[in-house]
């Protein structure tokens, strides 16, 4: 839950900062003008999240200390690279860049600004802890999201749900400031805004992680197409009784979830949901 309140935090957090850098340099939007208003929405809305897309690779490698495998050091890593390399050719996709990260915990994330500019990642954990079969249907699972365009996707409905948040909010400020002479006390609108974009931010955040776990379950289904089902069962087994310790900014990357059960804000559903979910598949 720490987690996910600090990855909530944070994206009101830029929304506010970024609509305070506009109206600072004059880029704000009167509220009687509905589309200069929405125009200025949609780029608060979507410059966080672009730049968290376009930057997404470098900023994860650094948080967690990545070594991407160019050269080979071991067998293990010739197998990892061999096995990315023919999941990525049966999606038909550009072969992403593989690497390993030092963590206890199994885990793995892929992240990338589009479906042929990617990253495939698994923790020194993972790969201790699972067998070969289940490290190939954690990478077809990644892969899934490469190949699902997860990353752009999710990217863009966090920008149409930002874009409306500011909207929205305001919108209603600008009723909530307007005396009874029809004019809007400048004062009274920023502030409600503000306190507005936080409200109704968090309460878009239950759309965002609805749409986040949605696409864990496509994932899954996607790695069992590739891999078989029982494989991918097998992993999502071995993750029981795990804690994603993967930077704030990056759980919801990871395969890894901490959640026991489904709820709201949840970014995965709970691995005995995913579990019934590929049974159901045969």
């Amino acid at each position: 839950m720490k987690r996910i309140f600090l990855f909530i935090a944070t994206n009101i957090a830029v929304l506010v900062v970024i609509s305070i850098i506009l109206s600072i340099l004059g880029v704000s939007a009167n509220p009687n003008d509905t589309v200069g208003l929405l125009v200025f929405s949609a780029v608060v809305g979507f410059t966080g999240s672009i730049i968290s897309l376009l930057t997404s690779k470098w900023v994860a490698k650094r948080s967690v200390g990545a070594h991407v495998i160019e050269q080979p050091r071991n067998e293990t890593e010739a197998w990892l690279l061999n096995t990315v390399q023919n999941q990525a050719r049966q999606w038909n996709l550009k072969m992403p860049e593989v690497a390993v990260y030092d963590s206890p915990e199994p885990n793995a994330f892929a992240t990338g600004p589009s479906r042929n500019n990617s990253l495939v990642a698994v923790s020194t954990g993972l790969l201790r802890n699972m067998n070969r079969d289940e490290v190939e249907a954690v990478l077809a699972h990644e892969m899934a999201h490469v190949g699902n365009g997860d990353m752009v996707t999710l990217t863009l409905i966090q920008g149409v749900v930002n874009t409306f948040v500011v909207f929205l909010a305001r919108i209603v400020s600008g009723m909530v400031a307007r005396n009874s002479d029809g004019e809007v006390s400048h004062g009274i609108y920023f502030m409600v805004s503000m306190v507005l974009q936080i409200v109704f931010g968090f309460l878009a955040s239950f759309i965002v992680m609805w749409f986040s776990r949605q696409r864990e379950y496509r994932a899954d289904a996607g790695a069992a197409k590739l891999v078989g089902a029982p494989k991918m069962i097998a992993a999502l087994q071995r993750l029981k009784g795990g804690e994603s310790q993967l930077p704030r900014e990056m759980a919801a990357m990871g395969i890894a979830s901490e959640a026991s059960k489904d709820s709201l804000l949840s970014t995965h559903p709970s691995l005995d949901n995913r579990i019934a979910r590929l049974q159901q598949m045969g």
